[in-house]
């Protein structure tokens, strides 16, 4: 009996050994996974730091640098009829940096507040067509600098909605001057908004510019992320439009989505929920491939 029990016994031993043995073996290579992760997020983080604070340094000395230059020329400024002329072109210098550096600053504190949620909307109901009304006088000008046209179509009785119609706007503004950016001069943008179904509104701002690929629209999607292309390179700006664009159309309930491929131009597609409807689903939100292109010039009322 005695002999007939080691070998089992051995056996057990010999499997416990192992089950230990490939116990540590996986615990370690556990700890190894989860320690390249932490670093693999940690170089993320700074890499993420990194491009911030140069993106932020750009953005906040130039329009600084602006303000105290010609501040100082001012003040240096010997009192002629020349002298006034000059202080009122300095002064209008100033004004437009300040200006930029509050854009800058809000941009900022915008993507704070949705980022940590203290973000608040006041809602109203609101016309969608009278929203975009309001929109277009205010990126007029950069439309027309590059020469480009602009169709706006818009379906007749179209539902209201409950929204913050401050941060539509907003919203439209910055989808507007993305589409204006990122189209070459002569190029054509088009904005189509329709009611839903469901009593919500959808709103697409479509371009014939270079467009971008899913990793393209993942980076712009991000705080702070800056698409590079040939266009873009000679811009300013703090690769916070999209992502603002984004989290408001969440507040509100609804989503964005962009179509796009490079060379084909790019379609945003905001949606704005029913006034007493569920929210739209923000499952696969953001990214979506199949752009569709921008028409010919003419403002027209979409059927």
């Amino acid at each position: 009996m005695l002999r007939a029990a080691l070998p089992a016994r051995e056996k057990r031993s010999l499997l416990s050994r192992y089950s230990a043995t490939m116990g540590e073996l996986a615990l370690r290579r556990h700890t190894e996974l989860a320690m390249m992760a932490a670093k693999a997020e940690s170089d993320l983080a700074n890499r993420a730091k990194s491009a911030l604070l140069g993106t932020m340094s750009h953005e906040l000395r130039t329009p600084l640098n602006a303000i105290i230059g010609f501040s100082d020329l001012i003040r240096t400024l010997k009192p002629s009829e020349d002298a006034a002329v000059k202080s009122a072109d300095y002064a209008g210098y100033i004004g437009e940096a300040g200006r930029h550096l509050l854009e800058v600053v809000s941009d900022i504190l915008d993507m704070s507040k949705i980022e940590s949620g203290a973000f608040t909307l006041e809602r109203q109901t609101c016309s969608v067509a009278r929203l975009i009304e309001e929109t277009l006088p205010l990126v007029a000008g950069r439309i027309a600098d590059k020469h480009q046209a602009l169709e706006v179509r818009i379906q007749s009785r179209i539902p209201k909605v409950l929204v913050d119609g401050r941060r539509i706007k907003q919203i439209l503004i910055n989808l507007i001057s993305n589409a204006t950016k990122f189209t070459p001069e002569q190029g054509r943008i088009m904005l189509v908004a329709r009611g839903n179904k469901d009593g919500g509104a959808t709103i697409c701002v479509v371009d014939s510019g270079v467009g971008m690929s899913l990793e393209d629209i993942a980076v712009a999607l991000s705080p702070f992320g800056q698409v590079q292309s040939h266009l873009s390179r000679s811009h300013e700006g703090t690769g916070l439009g999209l992502p603002i664009a984004l989290g408001l159309a969440r507040q509100h309930g609804g989503d964005l989505y962009i179509e796009s491929e490079p060379g084909e131009g790019t379609t945003v597609v905001l949606t704005l929920p029913a006034p007493n409807g569920p929210p739209v689903s923000r499952a696969g939100g953001g990214e979506r491939r199949r752009p569709r292109r921008a028409a010919h010039s003419s403002r027209k009322t979409a059927p």
